[in-house]
């Protein structure tokens, strides 16, 4: 089967803003962002119909991921570490490396015997949510998602509903690389997002970093299906002896320096940036 043009141009334009560091840059051509207003969103789903939308999202999300578990499309091999998860009490912050749209439902997958009947919260972006990628509108407002605004009265919103969900509980799911890198298996440096909301929340991290290898089922695309191992890592928690700044770039560099660990020993060489994957 020969290759997706468009998924080999990914591949080249990932590999280019590796070599400049441009490791948040996006390499998809996302959909013009359309900003979010505060009367747009209901965060906490406390209308009744966006309780009904919400019920209704998570059925069809399910339904058509679990499709593509049945015929190979999504390969889960292995979960490590879940007591790592099981360990931490109470809400909590769970950061994952992001590659593919299918990476979510991976981590969901995971930890959903975990919960204790809870959902898995992800944070997403603003344009995702205004003006998504056809045909997931509907999944990707209403899924327990929680779009990112350009608008201040909006982001009120927002942090009122983080400080909500950890106070109850909740897992809420954050990329903190920001932007998705198609099958990009090595680790990237992290934006500060994840980091600030577990600190203004005194919420633990728990990373996971997803490692792959090529699978014996090809893609639409004519490229292998990767199969994941999901390599849940012990929880950072905020140092609150120190400032805030200092605080927030500590659990940084410990989440990203447990990803390259789990990337250095599970593909068995040290991670250059630069080179082949």
């Amino acid at each position: 089967m020969q290759q997706n043009a468009h998924k080999l141009e990914l591949l080249k334009r990932i590999a280019e803003l590796e070599a400049q560091g441009l490791w948040h840059v996006d390499v998809e051509d996302d959909p013009e962002t359309i900003p979010l207003m505060p009367d747009k969103i209901d965060y906490l789903n406390e209308k009744w119909i966006n309780k009904i939308k919400n019920k209704l999202a998570n059925a069809a999300g399910t339904h058509f991921f679990d499709k593509l578990i049945k015929k190979r499309q999504l390969i889960i091999k292995e979960v490590r570490g879940i007591e790592n998860f099981t360990a931490v009490k109470g809400g909590k912050i769970v950061t994952c490396n992001h590659f593919n749209v299918c990476d979510n439902y991976a981590v969901w997958v995971a930890l959903r015997k975990f919960m204790d009947g809870k959902m898995l919260y992800k944070i997403i972006r603003e344009g995702n949510y205004t003006n998504p990628p056809k045909p997931f509108g509907f999944i990707m407002r209403h899924c327990n998602t929680l779009p990112l605004s350009s608008q201040m009265a909006t982001m009120k919103k927002f942090l009122h509903a983080m400080k909500v969900l950890l106070e109850r509980g909740e897992t809420i799911l954050i990329y903190p690389e920001q932007a998705m890198w198609w099958n990009y298996r090595k680790p990237r440096p992290m934006q500060d997002g994840a980091f600030s909301l577990a600190l203004k929340n005194k919420a633990p991290v728990v990373p996971i970093f997803i490692t792959m290898e090529d699978s014996d089922v090809m893609d639409g695309d004519g490229f292998p299906v990767q199969e994941y191992t999901l390599n849940i890592l012990p929880a950072i928690y905020p140092d609150t002896s120190l400032p805030n700044g200092e605080a927030k770039e500590k659990m940084k560099q410990e989440n990203y320096d447990a990803w390259v660990k789990t990337y250095e020993e599970f593909y068995g060489k040290p991670l250059s940036y630069g080179e082949e994957q």
